[in-house]
């Protein structure tokens, strides 16, 4: 089963995928935002082409674990793919997935500054992109999710 990863963002989305069988994930894309139904559009389609069957959305938690508003943002944002996209949709906690792909992408690719990236793209006209912070932000909170579910339930260390 395909399922996309969503980082929700008021300039960007960042979109991963994964199988659910191999349970790894990868950047997909970021997408610049329009509007709402621009957005939604652009998300339906992509589901499409992927054939994901279920879409998890990264709930940006506060490091204490209360929610602000971007998680409660983020939390309506789910709900209308939810009905506009009319798949199941599951929320996870994101807290420093954003950090994770930021020391990711250094170890990759060298010591480049997010600002950079985003500099050196726009220079080069690209609005859009795949190696961007956001989308592999989306691959760490898709990571997440599939090493949630493949935990054991619960492990009962006293027997």
């Amino acid at each position: 089963m395909q399922i996309l990863g969503i980082d929700y963002g008021r300039a960007r989305i960042g979109v991963a995928i994964a199988d659910s069988e191999t349970a790894l994930a990868r950047p997909l894309d970021t997408l610049e935002r329009i509007n709402r139904n621009e957005d939604m559009r652009r998300l339906r389609e992509i589901a499409r082409a992927n054939s994901a069957k279920l879409l998890v959305v990264g709930l940006p938690l506060r490091l204490d674990g209360t929610r602000g508003d971007m998680a409660d943002e983020a939390a309506r944002f789910a709900q209308r793919l939810r009905r506009q996209i009319g798949l199941p949709v599951e929320i996870v906690d994101e807290r420093l997935t954003s950090w994770e792909a930021e020391r990711l992408l250094d170890e990759l690719g060298g010591r480049i500054t997010r600002k950079a990236r985003e500099h050196a793209d726009k220079k080069k006209g690209r609005r859009e992109g795949k190696n961007t912070t956001d989308a592999i932000a989306a691959a760490v909170i898709l990571k997440d999710y599939l090493e949630q579910k493949r935990a054991p339930k619960h492990l009962n260390l006293l027997t």
